[in-house]
């Protein structure tokens, strides 16, 4: 996986070429999300506004309310909100005032693209419980709720034969059990899982760090376009934005981040991809692994070195990531719509993932204890109450879920909030603790 573009400026036109929704023959329009119609001007003019990024708008959205509130407010009023100060309120205002919605959805139609918004039932859970989740995401193509059921595979864009064919055993293999492979598009070890992923009659996503109107690498359009017709292309990017360096670190999170773990497979000393599985393990708390390369080859140095710090585990096939991914599977199984009882839930079970139940269990004295530490009042995001109760992300994004199936909070995309007319747990002596284990 790539770390930045191979040229830009000049070599940009030559590396990437812009879609065409004609030459998507036979791609699905996207059975969830907005289409570009749907979309009022607000959301648009703050999710095209440059500078804005995913922790500004949280902070503008919650200080204003509305996506309209935040792009009618003075530069005085913005620069009130918590770290805009006047200068950057003036960028601001005139980022929102030169963004253009009418010619974004003009992009997107001609590229097939759909927008997800964070708060919203459709967007990638995993995802959201990141600290700093895109405010919106385009995607072409389809996001399907079992595609929480995800591995990362990355690694370097010039690998070996032997890289290539790794990444294409494993991912071929995670494929077939019904695991989605997601990775960055870029040439080498991401374009083999893509393909490998695709042969096995798999799901595969790709994140772009360019918006969906612009193909990078060029000669990956084909690629593309099979992934969105079986599965999705995705970018926090606008439309017609095209590939920068600045833009694959905030891509790589979302890799990471839609992932319930990353495999890194060939990485130098410095590389992106190793970038993407330290994010993974230290800011998102998902499991990370190594395949090991030949002792004496400089393309797997950064694995090796993975593995004997040992903030990453060494994988050789499909089975042992699953094996190691069996900690962090289980908190799928209070996901709405019943991921972890679904087919290609069974199909990973089967393979060693461990059982998977459909039906959501119900508030134990943890999930209740992480109740306790939500603020009376407000609001709090899923990383700050991870921080508050020293429990690892998924734990937390687990527990959260079966309090919101109970009744007993609500979710928006400002966080996580109590329901002060909540009905309290079947059989609690009190509603924090004192309560039976599941099941009893």
């Amino acid at each position: 996986m790539q770390s930045e573009p191979e040229g830009t400026g000049a070599r940009e036109s030559a590396e990437s070429r812009v879609v065409d929704v004609d030459a998507v023959n036979g791609e699905r329009a996207g059975m969830q999300g907005e289409g570009p119609e749907a979309i009022d001007d607000a959301t648009l003019r703050m999710a095209l506004a440059e500078g804005v990024g995913p922790v500004f708008s949280r902070r503008l959205l919650e200080r204003f309310g509305s996506a309209d509130a935040v792009v009618n407010a003075s530069v005085r009023e913005l620069a009130l909100v918590e770290s805009v100060g006047p200068l950057r309120a003036e960028q601001f205002r005139r980022a929102f005032d030169a963004a253009s919605p009418d010619a974004e959805r003009r992009a997107m139609a001609r590229s097939g693209a759909r927008l997800l918004r964070l708060g919203r039932s459709e967007y990638p859970q995993l995802l959201a419980a990141i600290a700093d989740p895109p405010a919106v995401l385009w995607v072409r193509g389809e996001l399907q709720a079992d595609d929480a059921l995800a591995v990362a595979v990355v690694g370097s864009r010039r690998c070996t034969s032997y890289g290539r064919e790794q990444a294409m055993r494993l991912a071929f293999a995670l494929a077939e059990v019904g695991l989605t492979v997601i990775s960055g598009g870029a040439r080498g070890i991401d374009a083999a899982a893509h393909r490998a992923a695709l042969r096995a009659g798999g799901r595969t996503v790709a994140v772009l760090g360019c918006g969906l109107g612009h193909c990078y690498p060029a000669e990956h359009a084909e690629l593309f376009d099979e992934i969105a017709r079986a599965g999705a292309v995705v970018s926090e990017f606008p439309t017609s934005m095209g590939p920068r360096p600045e833009f694959f670190p905030r891509r790589n999170r979302i890799i990471s981040g839609l992932s319930l773990g990353v495999v890194v497979i060939e990485a130098a000393s410095r590389s992106g991809a190793l970038v993407t599985a330290r994010e993974a393990v230290e800011s998102h708390h998902r499991e990370v692994m190594a395949l090991p390369g030949p002792v004496d080859s400089p393309t797997s140095v950064g694995c090796h070195r993975a593995i004997r710090e040992g903030w990453a585990g060494l994988v050789t096939g499909a089975e042992d990531v699953i094996t190691q991914l069996e900690p962090a599977i289980w908190l799928l199984r209070a996901l709405p719509g019943g991921i972890g009882g679904g087919t290609r839930a069974t199909q990973a079970s089967s393979r060693g993932a461990g059982p998977c139940p459909a039906a959501p269990r119900s508030p134990s004295d943890g999930d209740c204890a992480l109740l306790d530490a939500l603020p009376a009042t407000g609001r709090a995001r899923a990383d700050e109450l991870a921080m508050r109760v020293a429990r690892p992300i998924g734990e937390v994004l687990a527990a959260l879920t079966t309090l919101e199936i109970a009744g007993l909070i609500t979710r928006d995309q400002l966080g996580f909030r109590r329901r002060p007319d909540g009905p309290k747990p079947t059989g609690a002596v009190h509603p924090l603790s004192e309560r039976g284990k599941p099941g009893e």
